[in-house]
Formats: C-alpha cells, sequence, structure tokens
C-alpha cells in the first residue's frame, strides 16, 4: 500500500512523511478515523514508508524487496491484530490471516461487516481476545528479520476491552525499533490507560467531492449516480461501495412516505412501516438509511441558512428539500437529527429494530406534527 493509492488526506500524508524525514517516529501511534475514511489503508502505507529499502520523496519506492512483501502483506516484520470471532479461548488473530490479508487487500477501506462477512460469521460478536494480547508479547520480543523496525497494527482496539491492560508496559517502553500503529473508529470506547500511551493521528472523514471522483474513475459510475452514493455514504467509501449494488437510490421515496406519515401523525402506517418495512431492510440498509436521512435534514438546514452553494442534491431531492425547509425550523431540525444520530448508533449495537424506529418515530411526531421537544431533550 502506497500513499498515493489513497484517496485524499493530503495533510496526513504529509505529517507522516514528515516525521520519517526528521526521525521522529513515535513508537505507539492512534490513527483515528471514522469507518471508510481509508485510515487503516494510510497506516499500512506509513509502516511501508518506514521500512522502504529507497524512500522517496513523497512515497515509498513500491519496488524494493520490503515495499514487495507489505503490497502482499507478508512482510516477516509486519504483523496485524484485529478483531476476530473465535471458537476457542486460546485461538488468536494469527489463525485468521490469510482471510484478513485477502479482506484487505480486496477492499483497503473495509468496515467491521464487511471482515465479518469475509469470516462467515454473520450476528457474532468479534473481540481481541488475552490470547491474542499474550501472542503480541511474544512476537514483538523477538528480534527483526530483516527490516528496521518491527511493526504491529492493531485495527480498532475497540474491540480490546480490558485485555488492553496486559499490552501496556509493551506500548510503553516496547523492544527498540518497534512500532505500535493503532486504527480506531472510537475513542470513547478505547481505554484511557492505552490512549495515554499514544500520539494521535487524526483522520477525517473523506469529503463528498472526493469519494464522487473515486466512485466516477475507479468504479467507473455515471457522475449523477455517483453524486448520488458520495451523497448517502457521507465520506464512507465502504458505505459507498455497499451502496453500489443497489440498482438505485432506495432511500428517497422510503423517507419521504415515512416523513409524510409522521407530520400527519398517522399513527397506524407508522406502525405498519416500524414493524414490517424498516426490519425488511437488513441492518446494514437501516444504518444507510438513517445516514441519508441525517443528511438530508442537514441539507435543509442548509437551505434555511441560504447556503445553497453547499447543497448537494438536485432533481425530486432538491426539490423535497426547499419545500421542507420552509415549513420546519432549525432547532426542530437539529433535534430530529440528534434522535437519528442516535438510533444509528443503536442499530450498529443489534438493538432491535422494531423498536427502535417505532420510538424514533414517535419522538419525531412530537418534533414535526406537535412542534415540541420530547422530554429531557436539550437543544443549545
Amino acid at each position: 500500500m502506497q500513499f498515493k493509492d489513497i484517496i485524499g488526506h493530503e495533510e496526513v500524508k504529509t505529517h507522516l512523511l514528515q516525521t520519517v524525514k526528521d526521525n521522529r517516529v513515535s513508537h505507539a501511534q492512534l490513527f483515528l478515523g471514522p469507518e471508510g475514511s481509508g485510515s487503516l489503508a494510510l497506516a499500512v502505507a506509513y509502516a511501508q514508508y518506514i521500512n522502504c529499502e529507497n524512500k522517496q520523496d513523497d512515497d515509498s519506492c513500491g519496488v524494493c524487496s520490503s515495499c514487495n512483501k507489505y503490497q502482499k502483506l507478508i512482510h516477516p516484520d509486519l504483523h496485524f491484530s484485529y478483531p476476530f470471532f473465535a471458537k476457542g479461548k486460546e485461538e488468536v488473530a494469527v489463525s485468521y490471516l490469510d482471510e484478513w490479508r485477502k479482506a484487505f487487500l480486496s477492499n483497503p477501506y473495509m468496515g467491521i461487516d464487511f471482515w465479518r462477512h469475509n469470516l462467515d460469521a454473520e450476528n457474532k460478536q468479534a473481540n481481541i481476545n488475552i490470547a491474542e494480547a499474550h501472542d503480541i508479547i511474544k512476537k514483538l520480543s523477538l528480534k527483526a528479520f530483516e527490516a528496521e523496525y518491527k511493526v504491529l497494527i492493531m485495527w480498532l482496539p475497540e474491540f480490546l476491552d480490558v485485555q488492553g491492560n496486559a499490552l501496556l508496559k509493551l506500548i510503553e517502553e516496547p523492544p527498540a525499533k518497534t512500532l505500535f500503529l493503532l486504527v480506531a473508529e472510537n475513542q470513547d470506547r478505547i481505554l484511557n490507560t492505552i490512549i495515554s500511551r499514544t500520539q494521535l493521528v487524526k483522520v477525517f472523514k473523506l469529503g463528498h467531492d472526493k469519494v464522487k471522483d473515486y466512485l466516477i474513475t475507479q468504479k467507473h459510475v455515471d457522475a449523477q449516480r455517483a453524486n448520488e452514493i458520495a451523497f448517502i455514504a457521507d465520506g464512507n467509501i465502504q458505505a459507498a461501495l455497499n451502496l453500489l449494488e443497489e440498482e438505485a437510490n432506495p432511500y428517497f421515496e422510503l423517507l419521504i412516505q415515512w416523513l409524510r406519515f409522521i407530520v400527519t401523525d398517522a399513527g397506524l402506517h407508522i406502525i405498519r412501516f416500524c414493524e414490517e418495512d424498516f426490519p425488511k431492510l437488513g441492518r446494514e440498509n437501516q444504518k444507510n438509511f438513517l445516514l441519508y436521512a441525517i443528511n438530508m435534514l442537514r441539507q435543509i438546514i442548509l437551505v434555511q441558512q441560504e447556503l445553497q452553494q453547499m447543497v448537494l442534491l438536485q432533481g425530486q431531492e432538491l426539490d423535497f428539500v426547499q419545500k421542507f425547509s420552509v415549513n420546519f425550523r432549525g432547532d426542530q431540525l437539529e433535534t430530529a437529527i440528534d434522535f437519528l444520530e442516535k438510533t444509528h448508533y443503536k442499530v450498529e449495537r443489534n438493538a432491535n429494530p422494531k423498536i427502535l424506529f417505532l420510538d424514533l418515530s414517535l419522538q419525531l411526531v412530537l418534533i414535526f406534527k406537535y412542534q415540541t421537544f420530547p422530554q429531557g431533550t436539550q437543544y443549545i
């Protein structure tokens, strides 16, 4: 993986390159970015550059022995740790190394659900167990085989839980020329004792145009469809790849119908939607629908603020946004967005979709139909 293969993040790339040129490579770094942003790919490209035998000014050479092995993820001094679905207490991540290589090489922007699908482990609980922590300590206690640095890339340390305490001493005082690169999506779910021992590398979500251009140039999607997908994906390449499998935008008509029932307080229709239509979508499409709804409401706020130059919609979607914007206040929209985001978080954690969407719908009825805020809601 080379920096040139990764979409966007020019400032992050420049920062990472400069740390190597200045010989200021921190031994423990936390790449923190949302799913599908490319933070894992950046960590791999950074490790490849550090151990490249013929470093270029702006990237690894891509042809030396070290780069060739890195690009196949077979370098003996490159180690990975990641969530997996252990069948026994003694099982470790290396048991799934072939599947890991195949998954990453096919999709460097992968999310946990893509990884779960590659392991045929639908609905199973992933974690990084204590046996894996001990295996990491064992591997990194050995001398490097051929590279200057031994590198461990841990993807999603959020799944480490209390087992991470076994690694604290190693992270704080590693053997010479040992590099920890942790790649996370949610800082709040990482042990504070680990965060305090790492240097933060902040990776922001990709911009709309970056995702759109990627779909046009790399996936050969026509411009209009690429614009629709990029809008729904909201900077998440993994979500964009999932949406490519859909023949057209499946969410616009669903959103219009749902909101129509909400603003008219059509109770029976709302219940049917929540008991039949939303569960049929499946968890990934439920998440995508909620993200789409969130982005649509944000576009409405932009129209209300007379920031039309920032609106990314056209056609029917733009017409809907313009009409909706004159009927509801900004505080109603922002409170609705807050509830949609909370529901998305709970869907990610496998909460019951019928209960979630019914509760969400009733909260939105209070906001849009009766123009009141549910008890306990705080708006600033």
